[in-house]
């Protein structure tokens, strides 16, 4: 994807839409920061070339070779922050697994068949109860409220 040279001063809000890029240029334009969610899910991004002025996404650790050009940076090679050394910040809750989700970003998924808040459900989601629970309320409701509202409506 390349958006070298669009006079870009943010980074644009569609940039999401793109997060199966490989290769993403941003050189040439005057941009001043890279808030820290923009790469949010672009774990296939291989290559991204960024001005000078600015520094990769997630800083040189994120990723295995930062080269400095006379008018851009260089990231190449997004490093897997689930297999590094250093232990994470947040670690995953138990009966999950850490998973990439841009440079230096992770999730955390649930392990099957841990499912809920902090994966802490086992089994299933109950979806024929959940489905009964809900159409039986929504007919009983609609009945309800069409006994009671047919006085109101007028007749020809």
């Amino acid at each position: 994807l390349d958006l070298s040279n669009c006079s870009l001063h943010s980074v644009p809000p569609g940039l999401a839409e793109a997060a199966t890029a490989i290769i993403l240029d941003l050189t040439e334009n005057p941009l001043t920061t890279l808030p820290s969610g923009s790469f949010l899910g672009f774990i296939h991004l291989q290559s991204l070339a960024v001005p000078l002025t600015l520094e990769c996404p997630g800083g040189s650790d994120a990723w295995q070779d930062v080269t400095v050009d006379r008018s851009s940076r260089l990231c190449q090679g997004q490093r897997n922050p689930c297999n590094s050394s250093v232990e994470l910040a947040w670690p995953c809750p138990e009966n999950s697994v850490c998973a990439p989700d841009g440079p230096s970003l992770v999730q955390c998924l649930c392990d099957n068949p841990f499912h809920g808040y902090k994966c802490l459900r086992e089994g299933t989601f109950p979806m024929l109860l959940f489905g009964g629970i809900l159409g039986t309320a929504t007919v009983s409701l609609s009945l309800l409220l069409w006994g009671t509202q047919r006085r109101k409506a007028k007749t020809p």
